[in-house]
Parts: structure tokens; C-alpha cells; sequence
């Protein structure tokens, strides 16, 4: 008895300390953030309830998590519905949407505005957007000006005398402003010598809000200035107190459009106070004139002056009055003249962009390259949002996707993959579609449109399929949103050599598409490219957040994550504070990394002799260091490392590598409290199958198909030191790799599978029938082989838009095996599978394969293959017979080139199941 009871116990704690050691295999749960969100624009704001409803119910059953209004242009014919932006009844349709929302458990962003970008009806012209003008004239000895001063250029809008300056040979200035009379007579005579006059004078740009909304039109306002700032929001502040409508999710900002807006009304005080000198003593030097050096200086003040301005008058103050509301605030800082770090990290949640198509190597992706914008969605401009949001510790980072995908009506699932999952490599979380337009239930089809969309909604044919793609995306980010961010490697952003790089005149913006100029001629672009291409995770960071950080036990911390090192590219120009900041957290005990060679110099002009000076002594404290010979110096508990290229200075760090980039695949990494996520894409034209190399530790791993919902237990290996998870991976294909330090993962195991022979082609005959009405098709086609069934003999085949239906019997092969794939091979465009009646997937993105095995039957099975096409053959159908479905304001209605938009001439587009479709023997490794 004694014993049994012994036993009994030892089972008991056996039991107990493997539960204790083993974690159950589950996904993250699933958050309305998760879920994809999109932009939905109210064309006209012409909304009602039950429209209201029916759209958010679609959306919603396509599972999405959340909505953002943006407010935009009218559709004709509906004017008697248009709603005033911010009216009492307009925030009575916003009241509801937000009601109607929370009971589908879905979440409402909102636009502080119309269209883009803010501005509107409460800004009176003298608070529109600034533009500077100058007159220049010269005057000799006892001369006097003859002429007005007045600018005599061309503007729409007033452009009154700010200030007039003289300059003499010898270096005197005079402000004569106060000479100025009426007509812009000047009463002064000039002195002695030769003197050169310049006049500024504060215009604006005259650019009104860019598809506004009934009651959104007016002046784009003043984004410098905190007074004009403050008014604008104060139309909103009054509209939901006056309302008692309850605040959105969060207010969100598109990207910084406001073009050529160089001025403000408050810059030169804004300047004199920020930059310790007056920038009317200079104006020649703004203008190019006189000695380079001090030139530059200059211009680099005045964009210094910029960013600091937009960051503290306009966004930080933005973010300020949303909390205030009980909100929060999402940001595009992209476009800006300032420094997109700071801007981005100055908001809850920092969104990037992806633009036009991005071109992969993945065999059978299509690409229609004569009706693409080639423009590439560079990974490391949209590392700049993810970087703020790490550095600062922010949970989300959000991207406005697939805008400008392909051209409209031919943008297919398959061809958003790619493109999403290099926005989550490259640290995006929170992707919000662009986009969906609101349209009424009863619209006629294509319903309301907007112009540079893939248009997300229940009137594109791909709209059945949205929950399976809205899943993968749910699954996805499920991870991507859980623990934190584990980059080791922090790079410093030399902002300043940009700003005092001569550029294209004095204003400069951090446009998205304009990276060749701010950010690929610079050494920061090549030592970026260089550590990702390596394998080491990095996020950059400004002088302003690096003076947040702290080092100890030779790590670096910043208000929101942790990490190994800062990389200093090759820069001419870094302020004092910066280098003294870098200096102190060497002696603190980090290891800072300089490639190439030191700062040279100071930006600016203010001291810049005495701030040089000082920067050199700071540079004595690294003794011998040397970028050829010592490379190595201690300062402090730390260590400052010299080297020429980043490859040579990491493993003295050391920061360990995630070699898995040399096989091709791209990854993003997240560290939980047991372990790690990886985020793994395979987007290069050759599969991967074999050990994958991982930089952390693991006791267990397991792997999750987001595309699918499966998952299991991984293979691992340890050798050398090195843990291996093994990975099987199609090009095109992504997964989720859990690892964990401290426990065993417990479940099924993945399956793995080889090839167990050749495979079996399904060649017919094929039944094909069609389910959709637009137009009906009512015979069934018998198909001896598979092609496009725009090729058939029926008319309206070559416009149909819809679903197609597939049917064959077919024997089970007689081949052993232990599944089964049934490949599909060419798919236009997606494809649902049936087999004996049972729903098994739906397949949306390269490779369009599943495995069927378990639900083949001895005997005869049937197999079913739905198959949605592009609308494209439909719209080029109506262009062709002149049927009227451009009925939209403004912008009405143009192609990806920006040009007026027709599908007459469009060439039938392969529609349905292409094949060969092929059942391909498996055996489980």
C-alpha cells in the first residue's frame, strides 16, 4: 500500500512539474486593434441610419476591426443629402456611427477634418497657409527708392510688407520697416556707400482643403502657428460639447500636403527666440547670396526653426487637445519639414504609407507593369514610424495601405500580400485599408468610388472572400501586437546634414516618394541597408529622443524598450548636446559605434566658432581612437568603436546576427516574457525547406500559418550553440515562429511533407457554371481543358464579374501516400474549395495549393472550385456602351497616372480557373 501510494505521488508531482514547465499552443486572442481597419470616406457626407448600418454590418462581417471617416467631395445626384461637415446633424450620423459601432464591437477614427489638410471654412485668409516672397533693390549714396515696396509678382492673395532690410559692404544692417509709409513709399535716403534693400513679405500659398466636404471647404490653415492651431480645434472642442457626442476612438492626421507653405506669420520671433539671432540680419544669406558656409548655416536654422515650430504648435498641441477629449491621435508625419522621428514620436500612434507597387520576385505574382506606379514602399522610410513608436514604447503602429495599388478594377487579394507583409516586416501592426467608400445600400453597382483606392468594399467581386484575407491579417498582427519590439540596434538619424545640404532652395520636405533625395545620397541610408541586409534589428533615433536615453549594465534604455548599442553613420554636422549625450552613455556603460569618421562640425550659425571648438575637446576625451588602426576605446564603464563599415564594428558589440537573412527570408522579431516572435516572409523567387538559423535562445518553438490557422509544434535543433527551427516555406508564403526559454510548448506537431511521387493532373472534363447575375449566364459549359472563360462561346462571359463555380469527379490515385495537395496552379482571381460537399478553404494569395488528404474518400470524390474574377471586363464593358458611373465631384474620375480614367480599350482580363490543377502525393517527413 506504502509503495502504490509512493508512486501515486511521484506521478503527481511528475504531472505537476511538467505542467508547471510546458505551455499550452494557442493563438493570441483577437482584438478589434488586431483587425484590420479602413478609411471611410462620406462622399458629400451624404449618410443616413440605415446606410450607416448596412455599411458597418458589411464591414464588419468582413472582419474588420474599425472605421476612420474622412469626410471628401459629393456624388452627383445627391445633393439633397449633402450634410455641413461638424453641423448638428453631421455629428448626429457621427454620434450614431459610433453607437452602432461599439454594439458590432468595432472601433471609429475620425479625420480632424475634411479631405486633406486641415483647414476649412474657420480660417479666415489672414490664417491660411504662409508663403514668403522677396523684392530686392539697390541704392547708392544719397539715393532714394522710387519705387513702391511691394512685391510685384503674381499672387491670388495679399502679400503685405513683414520687414525691410539694407545691408552695407561693411557689414551693417538697418531694418527700415518703420520707414514704410502708405502705397509702400519708402522715406529714406541712403547713406554712404552701396546698399542692398531686401523686403519679405508674408503671402500665402492660396491652397484651399484638397476634396473637402460640404462644409469643409476654406484655407488650408497656418500648421506653424499655436494661436491658428488652437482656433481650428476650437470649432471641433464646441461642435461635440454643443453636441454631446461622445469622441472618436482616435482623430487622425493624413500625410503633410500642404504644399510649398514656407512662411508664418510668428517665424521670425519663433527664430529669434529659438536660434538666438535675428534672421532679418541674414535674409541675404536665405537667399543664397554671399559666403557658402554661412548660407548654409542659415538655411539650416530656418528648418530647424520649422520643425520645432510643427512639432510644438501643431502636433504635440494637436495630441495635447485630443487627450483633453478623452481621445488619442494617429499621425502620417510623412511629407513634413521636420524631422519625421520627432513628429512621429510626439503622437499615440505614428502611421507610414505604403504607395503604388512595390516589385517582388515571386514566381506567378502578376504584375501589370503598363498600369502600375512604380513606386517603390522603401522598408526603410517606413522603419521611421515603427522606430518612434518603439523608442517611445507605443503599442501600435499603423500604415495606410494599398493606396495606388494597381490600377482600378484589377487589383486582385494575391497582389495585396506582398505589399501588407512588407509593411508588418518593416514594423507596421495596425494596418487601416484605403479604401472603403460609403455607399448606400441600393447604390448601383460599381456603388461610390474614390480615386486612389483599392476599393474595400461589398461592391468589389473580391468582397465574399475579405473574411479569410481580414483573418490572415487578424492572425498576424495578433502576434505583431503582443510583447515588444526587439531591435538591439539603435541608429542615429544625422538630420542635420540634410538640413544644411543645399537641397532645392531654403523650404525642404521629407516627402514619402522623395526618398533619393533626403535619404539614399546620405551614408545614414547605406549603414541602415547594411545592418538590416545582416540581419540586425534596428530602429532609428533623433537628437531629440536620443537625449531620453539612458545606459545601464551596458544596455541602452529609452522610455519604451531596451537596447545593445548606437550606430553613428558617417556625418559632417551633429549638434554639441548630441555628441555630449552619446559620450555620457559611454561612460554609463553603452557601446557606441562610429562608422567611418567623427562629426566634423556644429550646424547653425549662432557660436558655431565657439560650439565647434568645444566639439573637438569632446572629441579628445576618445584618446587614440582610430578608424585604421585602434578601434576600440574605453570611456567610462563603456566603449567607443570605430570602424569603416558596419559589418566590421558588430561583433565587437557584439550584437549577434539573425543569420536567417542569408537564406533569403526577411523576418521581424518581438520578445514576450518567455520567449520571441518572429515574423517570417518569404519573398524571393525560390522556396525555402531546411534548418532556419535563430539569433535567441529557445527550449521549444512552434509555428503558426496565418494563412491558413494552422499550427504545431516545430522541429528544433541546437548546434554550435545555435538554435534551429526547421521551416518549409513557398515563395510568397509568410509564418509565425513562438519560441520559448522557459517552457515546452505542448501540441500537435507540425506537419511536414516531401513529395511521394509525380504529381496527378485533374484534366477533365470540367463542369462550368456561373452564380452571379451581372451578367446572368444561365448554361453550363462542359470544358475538355481549362482556360479563361472569357474565351467562351456566351458573350457575356467576356464581361461577367463574379463567380464562377468548377466541378469534376475524379477516382482517388491509387498512389501511397500520407496527404494529399491539391495545387490549383493559375487562379484568376480567388478561389474557394469544396470537396464532396464539405467547405474546406478559401485561396486568396500565391501559392493557390491546400492539402486535402483527410477529406479524400475511397472511390469517387467530387471536387468543387469557386472562383471569383476582377470586376475590370464589367467597368471596361460599361465604358465601351458610354453607361454613366462617374458621378463624383471634383476629381472625376482619373487612372493610377493621374490622368482621365476609361476602360474602353481594355483587353478581355483572364478570368477563372487557369490550372493545371494537379493532386500532388505527399508523405510526411
Amino acid at each position: 500500500m506504502l509503495m502504490k501510494r509512493t508512486g501515486l505521488w511521484t506521478l503527481c508531482l511528475l504531472t505537476i512539474c511538467l505542467t508547471a514547465n510546458s505551455q499550452a499552443l494557442r493563438w493570441p486572442p483577437v482584438t478589434r486593434d488586431a483587425k484590420p481597419w479602413t478609411r471611410w470616406w462620406w462622399l458629400g457626407n451624404a449618410v443616413d441610419t440605415p446606410g450607416l448600418a448596412w455599411n458597418l454590418q458589411e464591414l464588419q462581417r468582413a472582419g474588420l476591426g474599425g472605421v476612420e471617416i474622412t469626410p471628401i467631395y459629393g456624388t452627383k445626384g445627391f445633393e439633397h443629402k449633402f450634410i455641413d461637415f461638424l453641423s448638428p446633424l453631421w455629428m448626429q450620423m457621427l454620434d450614431y456611427t459610433i453607437q452602432e459601432s461599439r454594439r458590432l464591437g468595432m472601433g471609429v477614427d475620425m479625420n480632424t477634418g475634411t479631405g486633406w489638410p486641415f483647414g476649412g471654412p474657420g480660417i479666415p485668409q489672414k490664417d491660411a497657409a504662409g508663403k514668403v516672397y522677396f523684392e530686392e533693390y539697390t541704392l547708392q549714396r544719397g539715393q532714394r527708392l522710387r519705387e513702391p515696396v511691394r512685391y510685384a509678382g503674381r499672387t491670388q492673395q495679399p502679400a503685405p510688407l513683414e520687414v525691410l532690410m539694407a545691408y552695407g559692404k561693411d557689414g551693417a544692417r538697418l531694418d527700415l520697416t518703420d520707414k514704410v509709409g502708405a502705397g509702400g513709399v519708402l522715406d529714406w535716403t541712403a547713406p554712404p556707400g552701396s546698399w542692398h534693400l531686401v523686403a519679405l513679405f508674408n503671402g500665402k500659398t492660396g491652397q484651399k482643403v484638397k476634396r473637402a466636404s460640404p462644409g469643409g471647404e476654406g484655407w488650408v490653415m497656418d500648421h506653424f502657428s499655436e494661436r491658428v492651431v488652437n482656433s481650428y480645434l476650437e470649432g471641433f472642442t464646441k461642435a461635440f460639447e454643443q453636441t454631446h457626442t461622445p469622441a472618436p476612438h482616435t482623430f487622425f492626421n493624413d500625410s503633410y500636403e500642404v504644399f510649398g507653405a514656407d512662411w508664418s506669420a510668428d517665424l521670425l520671433q519663433e527664430f529669434s527666440r529659438r536660434r538666438g539671432y535675428r534672421l532679418e540680419n541674414y535674409l541675404p544669406a536665405f537667399l543664397g547670396q554671399g559666403n557658402p558656409d554661412t548660407v548654409r548655416r542659415v538655411i539650416s536654422d530656418y528648418r530647424v526653426t520649422l520643425s520645432d515650430m510643427l512639432l510644438e504648435n501643431f502636433t504635440r498641441n494637436w495630441t495635447d487637445w485630443a487627450h483633453r477629449m478623452g481621445s488619442t491621435t494617429r499621425n502620417q508625419a510623412h511629407g513634413s519639414p521636420a524631422n519625421l522621428l520627432d513628429l512621429y514620436a510626439a503622437v499615440d500612434v505614428p502611421e507610414c504609407e505604403s504607395f503604388g507597387t512595390t516589385h517582388f520576385n515571386i514566381p506567378g505574382l502578376r504584375i501589370d507593369s503598363s498600369e502600375i506606379r512604380h513606386t517603390e514602399s522603401n522598408p526603410m522610410m517606413l522603419r521611421f514610424a515603427a522606430s518612434a513608436a518603439h523608442i517611445t514604447g507605443k503599442k501600435l503602429v499603423s500604415a495606410e495601405t494599398f493606396t495606388w495599388l494597381t490600377e482600378h478594377f484589377k487589383t486582385a487579394l494575391s497582389q495585396c500580400r506582398p505589399e501588407l507583409d512588407n509593411l508588418l516586416l518593416s514594423g507596421v501592426n495596425h494596418v487601416l485599408f484605403h479604401g472603403t467608400p460609403y455607399s448606400p445600400k441600393d447604390a448601383p453597382w460599381p456603388g461610390w468610388l474614390f480615386y486612389a483606392s483599392v476599393a474595400f468594399s461589398p461592391y468589389n467581386t473580391f468582397w465574399r472572400y475579405m473574411p479569410a484575407f481580414s483573418s490572415y491579417i487578424t492572425r498576424v498582427q495578433s502576434f505583431l501586437q503582443a510583447g515588444q519590439a526587439d531591435n538591439n540596434v539603435l541608429l542615429y538619424w544625422p538630420v542635420y546634414d540634410v538640413w544644411q545640404s543645399p537641397m532645392n532652395g531654403p523650404y525642404y520636405q521629407f516627402v514619402i516618394g522623395k526618398t533619393e533625395e533626403w535619404m539614399k545620397p546620405f551614408p545614414f541610408y547605406d549603414a541602415a541597408t547594411a545592418l538590416v541586409d545582416n540581419g540586425y534589428g534596428v530602429d532609428f533615433i533623433s537628437d531629440r529622443l536620443l537625449q531620453q536615453a539612458k545606459a545601464n549594465n551596458g544596455e541602452i534604455y529609452t522610455p519604451g524598450n531596451r537596447y545593445k548599442t548606437i550606430v553613428v553613420p558617417a556625418c559632417k554636422y551633429m549638434p554639441l548636446s548630441t555628441l555630449e549625450r552619446l559620450l555620457d552613455l559611454a561612460k554609463q556603460g553603452a557601446t557606441v559605434v562610429f562608422l567611418q569618421q567623427l562629426p566634423e562640425d556644429v550646424p547653425g550659425l549662432e557660436q558655431y566658432v565657439q560650439r565647434r571648438r568645444q566639439l573637438q575637446e569632446l572629441k579628445q576625451q576618445l584618446g587614440r581612437l582610430s578608424f585604421t588602426g585602434n578601434k576600440v576605446a574605453r570611456l567610462g564603464k563603456g566603449r567607443i568603436i570605430a570602424a569603416t563599415v558596419a559589418r566590421e564594428a558588430m561583433p565587437l558589440v557584439p550584437v549577434p546576427r539573425e543569420t536567417l537573412v542569408d537564406t533569403g527570408l526577411r523576418y521581424t522579431r518581438r520578445r514576450h516574457a518567455s520567449g520571441y516572435y518572429y515574423f517570417i516572409a518569404n519573398q524571393q523567387a525560390q522556396d525555402f525547406d531546411g534548418w532556419l538559423p535563430l539569433a535567441t535562445p529557445l527550449q521549444s518553438a512552434a509555428l503558426f500559418d496565418a494563412y491558413t490557422g494552422q499550427s504545431g509544434i516545430a522541429r528544433i535543433r541546437q548546434q554550435d550553440g545555435q538554435s534551429a527551427v526547421y521551416l518549409q516555406l513557398k515563395a510568397g508564403q509568410s509564418v509565425i515562429i513562438q519560441t520559448d526559454t522557459a517552457h515546452t510548448l505542448q501540441g500537435p506537431a507540425w506537419a511536414y511533407h516531401q513529395p511521394a511521387g509525380p504529381p496527378q493532373p485533374l484534366s477533365g472534363p470540367w463542369e462550368l457554371f456561373f452564380t452571379d447575375s451581372e451578367p446572368a449566364i444561365a448554361q453550363t459549359f462542359t470544358l475538355d481543358s481549362l482556360y479563361s472563360w472569357t474565351l467562351l462561346p456566351d458573350s457575356a462571359a467576356k464581361v461577367y464579374a463574379g463567380a464562377g463555380r468548377y466541378r469534376i469527379t475524379f477516382n482517388m490515385p491509387a498512389t501511397r501516400a500520407d496527404d494529399w495537395l491539391l495545387d490549383l496552379g493559375t487562379v484568376r482571381e480567388s478561389a474557394a474549395i469544396r470537396l464532396n460537399g464539405q467547405a474546406l478553404d478559401t485561396l486568396w494569395a500565391l501559392p493557390f495549393s491546400t492539402r486535402i488528404g483527410r477529406y479524400l474518400q475511397p472511390g469517387r470524390n467530387t471536387l468543387e472550385v469557386e472562383v471569383i474574377n476582377l470586376p475590370a471586363n464589367r467597368i471596361a464593358d460599361y465604358d465601351r456602351k458610354g453607361k454613366e458611373w462617374r458621378i463624383f465631384y471634383e476629381i472625376n474620375f482619373v487612372n493610377v497616372f493621374y490622368k482621365p480614367f476609361s476602360a474602353a480599350d481594355w483587353a478581355p482580363v483572364p478570368s477563372g480557373l487557369l490550372g493545371p490543377v494537379r493532386l500532388v502525393p505527399l508523405r510526411r517527413m
